[in-house]
């Protein structure tokens, strides 16, 4: 059935089921939801059995919307928010989702904005026409949040025709009879970097991931046959946000002609704005080739639509997709797919923690049912074995006091979003008595942290909730520009400084080892993976010397400075984790794919599964294809 008559039965449906006073204006596919216009929002508010049903009996996504002609300009509507909430309520800002029709109303205190059993929420709703939401506004503005909801209004005409275009596509009609399932593998298999498989039925096709390769800048195989022509793809998923998993997305949209919609979480979606466009100037900046242009990035951001964890929903005719935390960094998800009539599960891990840490609860893997798991191996080795997060911190805050005796200073390499943020809750906790130098991105992701509040684990997010917020310690001071930086670097005092790039392959980090790499009092600490192929892994061999570009001048520097590498801070599990966390799937999986790791560690991982579990097991090499079903 065409998608025209498919909504005209829906909606003659939803009258059917609804109660006689409600009437509604509209039907439309928009994205994978089914959404319903209406002058009655308030009746669906008050009565939520309404939509419970309605979803129940038509098994579709439901969303409920108010008619367009209902709706005040939002500018008028801003001014009218803010005459009627009282001033004490705190109002930070006022933003309208378009996509939603929605306002969002952040404040210090919520409670005064919703007022008596919501009653000035009520009052607003009823003047303005849009649905009211309050959230608590976030400690740290980010700018890059702001921009992305700058721009998603200013393109929201193509994102409702977008929508539409692909909820048609989602709900058409299927033209195969046949049922098969095969997982393509384009990059990231027996090594780490480049992540990106192909996922397959008859009716579908569905990429999962697409990043690059940090230190060697390789790239997917994006030619195999099985990916093009691009343009045919369903839809792309993104587990997170570090590059090496979504760096080349803008890339499908400038040469690929892809107009398809890109999944993932809201919090991936900012992270991965802010990575994508440090990349492409990071890369600028060293005389490196740059992929796309920002205007590409901007393409991804109008064609990302975000999902929550927990969410069920249908992605194409026959497959539906559900993210789960993933523990990795803030919004990374495990992508768990339900495919075909035959009821076939597969779940990507992405990058996974399995273990609650500062930031996050455990990895998800409470799963129903599942089939086959394709997951990550970056530490699967016979002896990768990490301590705890106290464990590391303990350790940590050693190599920090043996340092600041000498009377040096430590610089701590760390990806802008996940590992700095952990390190940062661990050194608030020690009660350092020299500041702590936040240089690159960190402060931005760290503001983007506070924003999604209820992606964090629960006693960190009731510290930020109750104004204890360990990110606004008085012993972290932002370095944003050349001359503070150069002033940190000359200064007597011992200090620390957390710096980007985790790998030491680009960024203001490497200024700060141009300075101090020279003195044996200081420390270089690592805390997190450092790749094949990076000066970070090179310096972590025992390499002593590095070559820098100085004014197009190239010079070598002594490493006179102590090299320490503090195991423990990771967002990957270690060995142990890894096989608990499919040891704890019940009932365990048929098949596992070990994948994201060096060659030895995906194969030390697959046989060790295998040999404890008694599951088929494998460690795929690129460009592999893999039946299912």
């Amino acid at each position: 059935m065409p998608a025209e008559e498919t909504l005209l039965e829906l909606k003659r449906r939803i009258v059917e089921l609804l109660p006689a006073n409600v009437s509604i204006t509209g039907v439309e596919f928009e994205g994978p939801e089914l959404v319903i216009y209406t002058e009655d929002t308030q009746t669906f508010v008050d009565d939520g059995a309404i939509v419970r049903t309605l979803a129940k009996e038509l098994k579709k996504r439901i969303s409920v919307r108010p008619s367009s002609d209902i709706l005040m300009e939002p500018e008028k509507a801003s001014k009218v928010i803010y005459d009627i909430i009282p001033d004490e309520g705190g109002i930070k800002d006022v933003y309208f989702d378009m996509d939603k029709v929605e306002v969002i109303i952040e404040a210090e205190k919520p409670g005064l904005v919703i007022g008596t059993h919501g009653a000035t929420l009520r009052e607003v709703a009823k003047v303005i026409g849009w649905r009211p939401t309050v959230i608590r506004a976030p400690p740290i503005q980010s700018p890059i949040i702001k921009s992305i909801r700058r721009y998603l209004r200013e393109e929201s005409g193509f994102r409702k025709d977008f929508l539409k275009k692909v909820g048609r596509r989602i709900y058409r009609d299927k033209t195969k009879g046949d049922e098969w399932l095969r997982v393509t593998t384009l990059g990231g298999c027996r090594e780490v970097g480049r992540n990106s498989f192909m996922l397959s039925t008859p009716e579908t096709r569905i990429l999962i991931d697409c990043g690059v390769s940090v230190g060697s800048e390789g790239t997917p195989y994006l030619y195999a046959p099985e990916v093009s022509p691009i343009s045919d793809i369903d839809a792309v998923i993104i587990t997170h946000a570090h590059l090496d998993h979504s760096g080349l997305v803008p890339f499908l949209f400038k040469y690929g002609q892809y107009d398809g919609p890109v999944y993932t979480t809201q919090p991936t979606r900012d992270l991965m704005s802010l990575l994508l466009l440090d990349y492409i100037e990071v890369s600028a900046r060293e005389g490196k080739k740059i992929p796309y242009e920002s205007s590409f990035i901007r393409d991804t951001i109008r064609h990302t639509i975000p999902l929550k964890y927990g969410d069920v929903t249908d992605i194409a005719p026959d497959v539906k997709l559900t993210f789960y935390n993933a523990g990795h960094i803030l919004g990374s998800a495990v992508a768990y797919f339900h495919a075909g009539k035959g009821h076939y599960n597969i779940a990507f891990t992405g990058d996974i923690k399995y273990e609650r840490t500062f930031l996050f609860d455990p990895a998800f893997n409470d799963f129903s049912r599942l089939d086959a798991l394709v997951m990550e191996s970056t530490y699967g080795g016979m002896n990768d074995l990490q301590p705890s997060r106290r464990e590391a911190e303990n350790n940590l805050k050693e190599e920090i006091e043996r340092t600041i005796k000498k009377g040096g200073k430590v610089i701590i390499p760390a990806f802008a979003v996940g590992r700095s943020q952990e390190v940062m809750i661990a050194l608030e906790g020690m009660q350092l008595e020299v500041p702590v130098y936040l240089d690159g991105m960190i402060w931005e992701a760290t503001a983007i942290h506070t924003a999604y509040p209820e992606y964090l684990n629960r006693n960190l997010k009731n510290s930020i909730f109750q104004g204890k917020n360990p990110f606004l310690s008085d012993i972290f001071v932002q370095i944003d520009d050349a001359e503070k930086r150069k002033k940190v670097i000359e200064e007597t005092e011992s200090s620390i400084i957390l710096s980007t790039s985790g790998m030491l392959n680009g960024g203001p980090v490497l200024e700060h080892l141009k300075g101090l790499a020279g003195d044996e009092k200081n420390t270089l600490v690592f805390v997190g993976y450092q790749a094949e192929g990076t000066l970070g892994r090179r310096i972590q061999k025992g390499w002593k010397e590095m070559q820098f570009s100085d004014d197009g001048k190239m010079r070598n520097i002594k490493v006179e400075m102590d090299i320490s590498t503090i195991d423990g801070f990771s967002g990957h599990s270690d060995r142990n984790q890894l096989v608990e966390y499919v040891r704890r799937i019940r009932p365990l999986p048929s098949k596992v794919m070990c994948i994201h790791g060096e060659n030895s560690k995906c194969m030390a991982l697959a046989s060790g599964l295998h040999k404890k579990l008694n599951i088929e097991t494998v460690a795929p090499m690129n460009l592999e294809t893999i039946r299912l079903v």
